[in-house]
């Protein structure tokens, strides 16, 4: 039954794992596309904005300047440091027009959110049929033409393009002044940087998300429902036959004693002889009475405390506790067990139901020596303090594991390890007690250690 329970649990937790699994892969997808698509929509919009007359106009007078910068650098008037330079600065002084610009078509589209755009130079190539002089090249350092400065690590290219223009340009050549053409490459890529877009794109994603955190919640839950369920119907499984086990063991020898006794009775020479008779009735009266116990301990104790009907009196604490280990003592005289009163000297008087709570006391004294050592030591120790009563009683008995501790107070509920289990009892002593104090409107904890005693405190309000 343990191992089709473990497999039972380990297989769901598996299908669990698996459904995560690919709930989690749906949901990245689902992202993924969210995200191309946002990231398109906001492309297509920004390169509409790039082609504007407007913008145009300001990259042709900046690739007019280019031009002639580099005219002059074929004539020698200027180095390649100076071309990019005076670019730069042009490109600077073209700027805060062109964001204006930008700006205020940006505004006119109505996004919704933020976006810095910007044009990156990538490279500055005049072409020759023998040998390509490369006036600039960026590498993996941008240089920004137009736009916002931002980092490129976080922003997104939109596309990258290629100018190619024919210049003419007087050249003097020995002495001669001659017309000539150079061809022109120059290459530039657009950025743009979507400010926030993960959030964005999780808001449009926000009804997915939630549906499927509720739905995983939702079989998370019923998961643990179903595995708890099988965990407390296998536990009432092994406490039923635990039970059964138990009441089967306790009834046996009544009925057997009472079967001979009753075999006995038919017998002429029983029958004859009145001394035998009456003993033998005498067995079958006690061990129907017995039997009638028995019945009883199991139909008592297994009420609840809402169940339990109390009739209280007013009994004095010491005269209480005296009676109580008293009558114990006599139970118990055949044993070696010590009884150490530490019941307080100043008289509390106490509302109580004697027959209930002295029952509910018993257990645990009988408990002690079920449990106990060879030499049995009991104390029982009462306090005072703030409207409270306080019981204490602690034994030297083998203890109780901690795993196990939780549970005692469970109805049909007996400790398994070790040797603990070999005690006659059905489990309802201590459930009873637990039940007898909650009625009382009080509260009963156990200490306990394994092979260094129990403590049980109770604590009950003095009316």
């Amino acid at each position: 039954m343990k191992n089709k329970t473990t497999i039972l649990i380990s297989t769901a937790i598996l299908v669990l794992i698996a459904l995560s699994s690919i709930q989690a892969y749906l949901i990245n997808n689902t992202y993924q596309l969210k995200k191309k698509a946002f990231i398109n929509e906001t492309t297509d919009v920004i390169s509409v904005i790039d082609d504007n007359p407007k913008l145009d106009s300001l990259y042709n007078i900046w690739g007019d300047n280019l031009k002639n910068y580099i005219a002059d650098y074929k004539n020698n008037r200027l180095s390649k440091s100076q071309i990019i330079s005076r670019s730069n600065e042009k490109s600077d002084s073209l700027n805060t027009e062109f964001k204006k610009i930008f700006k205020e078509e940006l505004k006119k589209v109505n996004l919704g959110y933020d976006v810095d755009f910007k044009m990156n130079l990538t490279s500055v190539v005049l072409l020759d049929k023998i040998k390509n002089d490369t006036i600039f090249y960026a590498g993996k350092k941008q240089s920004r033409l137009f736009g916002e400065e931002f980092d490129d690590k976080n922003a997104k290219t939109i596309n990258n393009a290629k100018w190619f223009s024919e210049q003419e340009f007087v050249e003097k050549v020995e002495g001669e002044i001659k017309i000539n053409t150079f061809d022109l490459e120059v290459k530039t890529e657009n950025k743009i940087l979507i400010k926030e877009w993960k959030s964005i794109v999780y808001k449009r994603m926000a009804f997915l998300l939630f549906a499927s955190v509720l739905i995983f919640l939702i079989v998370i839950g019923l998961l643990y429902y179903s595995i708890k369920n099988l965990i407390t119907q296998k536990k009432i499984t092994a406490i039923k036959t635990d039970f059964i086990n138990n009441i089967t063991h306790e009834l046996k020898t009544p009925l057997a004693t009472l079967s001979i006794a009753s075999k006995s009775l038919k017998k002429a020479e029983i029958k004859n002889n009145e001394a035998i008779f009456n003993s033998t009735l005498n067995i079958v009266d006690r061990q129907n009475e017995r039997l009638q116990k028995l019945i009883d301990q199991v139909m008592t104790n297994s009420l609840s405390s809402k169940e339990i009907v109390l009739n209280k009196e007013q009994v004095i604490d010491n005269e209480y506790f005296k009676h109580l280990i008293e009558d114990f003592k006599l139970s118990v005289q055949q044993q070696d067990v010590t009884i150490i009163n530490k019941v307080c000297t100043a008289e509390v008087l106490l509302r109580i139901d004697k027959f209930h709570f002295t029952t509910a006391l018993l257990n645990i004294l009988e408990n002690a020596v079920k449990y106990g050592t060879e030499s049995i030591q009991i104390t029982i120790e009462t306090k005072h303090t703030n409207g409270e009563y306080s019981i204490v009683i602690k034994d030297n008995g083998i203890g109780i594991p901690q795993k196990n501790l939780p549970l005692i107070f469970d109805k049909f509920y007996r400790v398994t390890d070790g040797n603990l289990h070999n005690v006659k009892g059905l489990g309802l002593g201590l459930y009873y007690t637990k039940q007898i104090i909650n009625a009382h409107n009080g509260s009963i904890i156990i200490e306990s250690q394994l092979h260094k005693g129990t403590i049980f405190t109770i604590k009950t309000p003095i009316n």
